[in-house]
């Protein structure tokens, strides 16, 4: 693995050009959801990155803390050292100066009892090591991640221990430190979708727990915000309200934003929150979304891309955008099944 990760580093442009187009991957390794994903660029090509995540089984010893890189000049997949202690779900990673970050998450023992987690696990592209940053000073899962400045990693809401939490965390690069950010101000959530492009975060929905009671114990929540990031002070953020999304999904959606395309897009997920198993609070199977939209940040409108997006899936921490494509690495399809399947979906809307 380090052999190839150090080989990218100097890929001729002529063989990424002959793979730029390219809208078919293999399947992962091994079927996997709920997994985090990351992406990184290595010289002129792009890394995929899925970690951790759980297994076809649906079970607390199903749950995986393997890792698995594809080339997109290759197309191949190349296992990555394991992230380090026992294997979690609901994480989220995010890639930047040839490192990953990896936040979170939960794990789950024999007896159905869930711990969410604060580590921080970082890899370094050259060598593939792991090592430890500083913890998360209040440990989430189901958070949504992005980078600012390359310099920032902000965690937006997401549970923590007994309920979902309003905290917005900032992670300096740079010092391996913590901060307090200004908290979300709707409801707090989890399961939410989003990405941080330019000075502009985005998430949409997720989950509550239900104010009537337990029956079911947590419901979708229908709720769009927009944070702009103070240049001078990278710890405040003017919230906004912006108007739903279209689509029916609230839960688990795959999202990630581009620089480049100055969107943030959206596909999957579903309209019934649920555990790790596919199966709703409700007692109903949760089942996947086929909208793909995305938000537009250049005139703060959201745009459907496919309204029958073929072969959806839902229970994500992240979709990834590359040059050319949106792909979804892993997720689970309708009757809950876990799959292995590698999407590569089209930016253009469908007509």
């Amino acid at each position: 693995m380090i052999r190839r990760l150090r080989f990218l580093l100097f890929l001729p442009l002529c063989t990424v050009l002959l793979w730029a187009s390219k809208t078919q991957f293999d399947p992962l390794p091994e079927p996997v959801s709920n997994n985090a994903v990351a992406l990184l660029k290595a010289g002129r090509s792009e890394l995929l990155f899925s970690l951790m995540g759980i297994g076809v089984k649906k079970s607390w010893d199903s749950i995986t803390n393997s890792g698995y890189a594809l080339d997109t000049s290759s197309g191949d997949w190349t296992p990555l050292n394991p992230v380090p202690g026992t294997g979690r779900i609901a994480a989220v990673a995010v890639g930047v100066r040839d490192r990953v970050f990896l936040f979170g998450g939960y794990v789950v023992d024999a007896q159905g009892n869930e711990t969410t987690v604060p580590d921080v696990n970082v890899m370094e592209l050259k060598s593939g090591r792991w090592f430890r940053g500083a913890d998360i000073p209040v440990p989430v899962d189901d958070a949504v991640a992005g980078v600012y400045r390359e310099r920032y990693i902000y965690l937006i809401g997401g549970w923590s221990k007994n309920d979902s939490v309003r905290n917005v965390q900032v992670y300096n690069i740079e010092s391996d430190k913590w901060q307090q950010a200004t908290p979300i101000p709707g409801t707090p959530v989890f399961g939410h979708a989003g990405g941080l492009v330019g000075d502009t975060m985005v998430y949409v929905d997720g989950a509550s727990r239900n104010p009537a009671g337990d029956k079911p114990k947590y419901i979708p929540v229908d709720e769009c915000w927009s944070g702009r990031i103070d240049r001078d002070n990278p710890l405040k953020i003017a919230w906004t309200r912006l108007p739903s999304h279209p689509g029916s999904a609230h839960y688990r959606i795959a999202a990630g934003g581009s620089e480049k395309d100055e969107k943030i897009y959206f596909s999957g997920g579903t309209d019934n929150p649920y555990n790790y198993n596919g199966i709703g609070y409700d007692g109903r199977p949760a089942e996947p979304s086929p909208e793909t939209f995305a938000f537009d940040l250049h005139d703060s409108k959201w745009k459907m891309i496919n309204a029958g997006t073929p072969g959806p899936t839902s229970d994500h921490r992240g979709l990834l955008v590359t040059s050319d494509n949106l792909v979804i690495l892993g997720g689970m399809e309708k009757g809950q099944i876990v799959t292995a399947r590698v999407q590569v979906l089209s930016k253009k809307p469908v007509r």
